[in-house]
């Protein structure tokens, strides 16, 4: 049974009524983040009941030893894990010494908890009644600043409302914590300094074997019915707790506050002996702003965002408040601003998988931060890549491979290979091809090319000398094979000739060569230092295409379609639709074993090629292989459903396509895979962008121009949405019947809409 809590609304997330059992659900669906760190949607003050309780900083980790119960050669030596940080954010709450647990409480009542999206903030407000009989209300709100992105701030009010009562507040540092999972149980942190000076309190702290240095924060003013007013705190200390005690009075019917301002400086943004420092001077700043007008900053910072990445959908609210969902979490978790940082595929709403960045971030992401900011944070993250050449060549090394070769890794923080499931480390090799493919759709889409003769070109090389090396000549075939790998589908392990993988490897051999002859032609400088540096010849450039031009794919004459892999058909294929849903999700039901032999697909694979390269096969070609594979496909990948809706609408099969957009957009909000609770997924939040975008828009780029194919599922009355292209902002409104074309520029733009060119001019409203 899927969640169906959530209330819809367009712009907020809005959970009522306390139920213990979604607690850890509402802390991963009601996370926040600045890009800088993030925090799952604990409550404040003390719970007792079952939590996951996790605080993050934004490219800070522990390289965890792998765990394994036979050691094979080559394996990464540690898996990255996200580390729950010190946290700041609790605030103990006693009422006339009783404390305020939620878990303990007598009674709650009118418990309401909001995310909202229009303006980047969390709040709760409940009215409990508590063992000793106080019934207070409760309202709190919390945000982490995107102008000041060191900083979060909570109010915390209290209501007295059957007595006069002491209400003591408790804010606490703690770097006490622990990771949820870990394999040898390791202590990640290293508390160095507890330290008071007046109402501040600093915990500096490093991470063991990565040594990441760190400074947790806070201070806190009272408030008596909205009046600052003077409290002495007393301070306990431990090695790796601070606490601030400071008691008011309130007399029944007044309300008494704390406003807490807390956060992290790091050293990869400020001398590790200044860490202090830097803290207070961020403190000074929050604290002399004041609560509300920080809350205002952080309102404008967020319509500026909205302003240029919001869809809007008109006539259905579920839908609506899908999409704003996934665009919110996705600006939470990465703003373009730091090039150091990716998109790690949980943000900062959970731990598990580890690592900064995953292939999704190439095959889902870029997309979306092309349009909707500017294509310097695209190319940001491609030249995250490019720093990270050499540890691609070194992780390739570690396998056997030579000559630079370049294999860049399945799970990484600082390029290095981090994923410890064999299946994945060594076999989902198709993630350099999402690489590769990243450049080719930056150019497509920006028609910057310098990209590419000043650091790209050295990546494609790398990639293409690893697909030559990795490809097996079959005498039996007398074609080249590759053996041994993964495809997008997980679900098939060791196998050989994965179609997509196979494809991409081709791909990518005859784009590197394409890109080394027009970097020769346009760039002859560029091409002279590259081709010396990376030792390459024209001859061997010939070898890789030697593989290219004979590689093998596996075909069906049978069924007319391209074979996932060589063995698909040996498989008993029973259909999904056949398959009794109390076995669903397979993946939480099924031995590893039984997957392995059914038919069933975790996501898009022979697919994902198709979307890829819709370009190169007919519309009837991927109406054949929609029909034959998406019938075995469970969608128990959060990056499937999107895809699949893409091409559905691209079918003009829209009952299909709006299906699956739901799922890709509320596979959260509604728990499709029954592990919200774990946190949530957010690199295919940007593939429910596509869906809208690609999907329903119908936008492509082909020969330099925006096209478009305009749909919309009957259920909604129209939608809209903005792509910034090649420095010109367009918005497209799709109705029902029509499509109407803004552009904020300065010249026309030639687009194509069903085929017809059509221009649109600056500040003109344009209908087809």
């Amino acid at each position: 049974m899927n969640l169906d809590y959530i209330i819809p609304n367009d712009w907020s997330i809005i959970e009522e009524g306390f139920q213990p059992n979604k607690v850890k659900a509402s802390e991963s669906i009601f996370s926040l983040g600045n890009g800088a760190m993030g925090q799952r949607a604990n409550f404040e003050e003390r719970y007792s009941g079952p939590t996951f309780q996790g605080s993050y900083i934004a490219g800070v980790y522990y390289p965890d030893k792998t765990k394994v119960g036979w050691w094979k050669n080559g394996y990464p030596e540690y898996f990255a894990k996200v580390l729950n940080a010190p946290s700041w954010i609790g605030i103990n709450i006693m009422i006339n010494d009783e404390t305020l647990d939620l878990h303990t409480c007598k009674k709650v009542e009118n418990f309401r908890r909001e995310l909202n999206m229009k303006e980047g903030w969390l709040s709760r407000s409940f009215t409990a009644t508590l063992p000793n009989n106080i019934e207070v209300e409760v309202r709190v709100k919390r945000f982490l600043s995107l102008t000041e992105d060191e900083v979060g701030a909570i109010n915390y009010e209290v209501k007295p409302l059957n007595s006069d009562v002491k209400v003591t507040f408790q804010p606490y540092l703690d770097s006490g914590i622990t990771n949820e999972d870990t394999n040898w149980d390791d202590q990640f942190w290293d508390s160095l300094d507890v330290i008071q000076d007046g109402e501040k309190a600093f915990i500096k702290a490093k991470t063991m074997k990565t040594e990441f240095h760190t400074c947790t924060f806070m201070e806190s003013r009272i408030f008596l019915n909205g009046t600052s007013v003077e409290a002495n705190a007393t301070v306990d200390k431990t090695s790796n707790k601070i606490a601030f005690t400071y008691t008011q009075d309130a007399k029944q019917g007044e309300t008494v506050a704390i406003h807490k301002f807390g956060g992290y400086t790091v050293d990869r943004n400020h001398d590790k002996d200044q860490l202090i420092n830097a803290a207070s001077s961020v403190l000074d700043t929050a604290v002399n702003a004041g609560f509300s007008n920080l809350l205002e900053s952080q309102k404008d910072a967020w319509a500026k965002i909205w302003d240029m990445a919001d869809i809007t959908i008109d006539g259905d609210l579920k839908a609506q408040q899908g999409i704003r969902f996934n665009i919110f979490h996705l600006n939470q978790t990465y703003l373009g601003t730091d090039p150091q940082l990716n998109i790690g595929p949980k943000g900062f709403t959970g731990e598990k998988y580890g690592g900064s960045t995953y292939w999704d971030t190439e095959a889902y992401c870029i997309p979306f931060y092309m349009a909707t900011k500017d294509q310097s944070v695209a190319r940001m993250l491609l030249t995250y890549r490019y720093k990270h050449l050499e540890k691609a060549i070194e992780n390739a090394e570690k396998l056997g491979f030579k000559n630079g070769a370049a294999l860049y890794p399945m799970v990484t923080m600082n390029g290095e290979e981090c994923h410890n499931e064999w299946e994945i480390t060594f076999e989902e090799i198709h993630r350099n091809g999402a690489i590769a493919f990243a450049i080719y759709n930056y150019f497509r889409y920006t028609g910057d090319f310098s990209y590419v003769p000043e650091m790209g070109l050295e990546v494609l090389i790398g990639i293409a000398r690893f697909w030559h090396q990795r490809a097996t000549f079959s005498t039996y075939r007398n074609k080249y094979v590759i053996l041994g790998v993964t495809g997008p589908n997980e679900y098939e392990n060791n196998i050989n000739n994965n179609w997509y993988t196979n494809y991409i490897a081709q791909w990518c051999i005859k784009y590197a060569a394409e890109c080394i002859d027009k970097v020769e032609a346009d760039y002859n400088t560029d091409y002279t230092r590259i081709m010396n540096k990376a030792k390459l010849s024209k001859a061997e450039v010939k070898e890789w295409l030697e593989v290219a031009n004979n590689m093998y794919f596996p075909y069906s004459e049978e069924h007319n379609v391209y074979l996932q892999q060589d063995g698909f058909l040996d498989k008993e294929l029973i259909t999904v639709a056949d398959l009794d849903k109390s076995q669903r999700p397979i993946n939480q039901k099924w031995s590893w074993d039984r997957i392995l032999r059914s038919p069933y697909i975790k996501q898009a694979d022979t697919l994902q090629g198709f979307y890829f390269f819709e370009d190169h096969f007919t519309t009837e070609e991927l109406e054949r292989h929609f029909d034959f594979y998406e019938p075995f496909t469970v969608h128990e990948s959060s990056l499937s459903p999107c895809v699949h809706s893409i091409q559905a609408a691209k079918l003009d099969r829209m009952d299909q396509a709006y299906t699956f957009y739901l799922r890709t957009s509320r596979l959260d909000l509604d728990d499709y895979n029954h592990e919200v609770h774990e946190g949530l997924h957010i690199t295919s939040m940007a593939g429910t962008w596509m869906s809208i975008v690609e999907g329903f828009g119908g936008m492509r780029v082909k020969d330099n121009m925006l096209t478009f194919e305009p749909r919309i599922p009957e259920q909604w009355e129209g939608y809209s949405f903005k792509v910034n292209f090649r420095n010109q902002i367009l918005k497209v409104i799709v109705n029902q019947g029509k499509t109407h074309f803004e552009l904020d520029g300065d010249q026309d733009l030639q687009i194509l809409v069903n085929g017809e060119n059509v221009t649109i001019s600056p500040n003109n409203l344009v209908t087809v």
